[in-house]
């Protein structure tokens, strides 16, 4: 491969802490060297930044299909893939399956399912899934409802050393609920459970995470309750870090008026007080990362009655536009929301990237931050357009992306 030279880049770095402008110059696929006015060497391809931002390519933290064609959409270079798969990553032959998914476009991270058959009864080989590749043990989309097999789980986990991915729902309370308890949904005639249910989950794992000595990771928190629960623990120096999904800290109820099934998500949508407070815990460092729990459905899992839609939205093309609301609203910084999207997971993983280092893998996404354009639903790239997003006019665009430094 020929030398590449970005030119006059805006250069933000997660890693360093560093927001500044400069070249950046990548050879045989890795960061080479940044700086000013950096001289291109022989046969080098150079690029123009004209001030665009150049960041590391971002790292999902939780996608349900390794949609190749959408992760490149959305800036992604790198994606934890749920082990929500058929059949479930319950099985080494089936990690090593999922981490080929993406190749050579996408890096698929899987994550291995915590039991067999993600019944929430008996464990998985969790170690020679390690072995396999996976990155993580995750519960799937559903919580392990048996205290003791997550204590179980939890200290397998820690003598393995993987972080274990929860799901943050009390299953036995939400069951038939298909929205948040509250007024709304008595308006709407939905089958409705308290939000409670997430922190009644989260304040029962931490509480086994602590017995256990084990790192604990929500996948997708949505509460102002929730968030609570998480930043005490950290307070207290325990090791857990929590994900929030665009949909948390952009929408409410309000947005199922009509009965809307694209807006029939996992987790629901809540009340105004805790779209408040998720955004609080993103400002104050409670929140780790923002994931777009990408989860494709055919028309015909949505173009349902609301209560027999299928849950969940397509988000990895649309996880940079939306999360640079918080800059735009100056809620974030460019620096800490490209932390959100890219450091803290590949960090929190142990994956390579996230960094403009030199010797950090040329995994890079060049980005427009003000750009212009409105989301239309049908013409969104990947294998589907289920969005509760669909008419909202954003800012920011993925200009370029780059994976071990060929361009996508």
């Amino acid at each position: 491969m020929s030398p590449l030279l970005f030119r006059n880049v805006r250069l933000v770095d997660p890693a360093a802490g560093l927001d500044q402008p400069g070249d950046l110059l990548v050879v045989d696929r890795h960061v080479e060297a940044s700086g000013a006015a950096l001289a291109p060497p022989p046969g080098a391809t150079i690029i123009e930044g004209a001030g665009r931002i150049l960041a590391p390519g971002l790292v999902d933290a939780g996608v349900f299909r390794a949609d190749i064609e959408a992760c490149i959409a959305g800036g992604i270079t790198s994606a934890l893939l749920m082990p929500d798969q058929s059949p479930p990553l319950d099985d080494p032959a089936l990690i090593e399956r999922a981490e080929r998914l993406g190749k050579p476009r996408l890096w698929v991270r899987p994550l291995a399912a915590a039991t067999q058959g993600l019944r929430g009864r008996e464990l998985a080989e969790i170690g020679l899934m390690r072995e396999a590749g996976a990155v993580a043990v995750a519960t799937g989309r559903t919580a392990i409802a048996d205290s003791g097999i997550m204590l179980r789980l939890l200290r397998y986990a820690a003598g393995q050393g993987l972080v274990v991915v929860s799901h943050a729902e009390d299953a036995a309370m939400t069951a038939g609920a298909v929205a948040t308890e509250g007024a709304y949904a008595t308006r709407l005639g939905l089958a409705a459970a308290p939000a409670a249910a997430e922190a009644v989950q989260i304040a029962r794992d931490l509480r086994l995470a602590r017995e256990a000595g084990a790192r604990l990771h929500f996948a997708a928190i949505s509460t102002a309750e929730g968030v609570a629960l998480v930043r005490a623990a950290k307070a207290a120096g325990q090791d857990a870090t929590a994900a929030v999904t665009p949909e948390a800290f952009l929408l409410n109820e309000t947005a199922l008026a009509g009965y809307r099934s694209f807006a029939r998500l996992s987790p629901p949508l809540r009340e105004e007080a805790d779209r408040i407070g998720v955004r609080g815990g993103i400002a104050d460092g409670t929140i780790d990362m923002i994931c777009s729990r990408h989860d494709p459905r055919t028309v015909e899992d949505k173009r349902q009655p609301f209560a027999d839609a299928a849950p969940g939205a397509a988000g990895a093309a649309l996880l940079l536009p939306l999360s640079l609301t918080l800059v735009h609203d100056g809620l974030l910084s460019m620096l800490r929301l490209l932390q959100l999207l890219a450091w803290h997971p590949a960090r929190r993983f142990g994956l390579a990237g996230g960094s403009l280092a030199p010797g950090a893998p040329a995994d890079l996404v060049l980005i427009a931050p003000d750009a212009p354009w409105r989301i239309a639903a049908d013409r969104m790239p990947g294998l589907s357009g289920n969005t509760p997003f669909d008419g909202q006019p954003v800012q920011g665009r993925v200009d370029m992306l780059l994976k071990g430094g060929e361009r996508l």
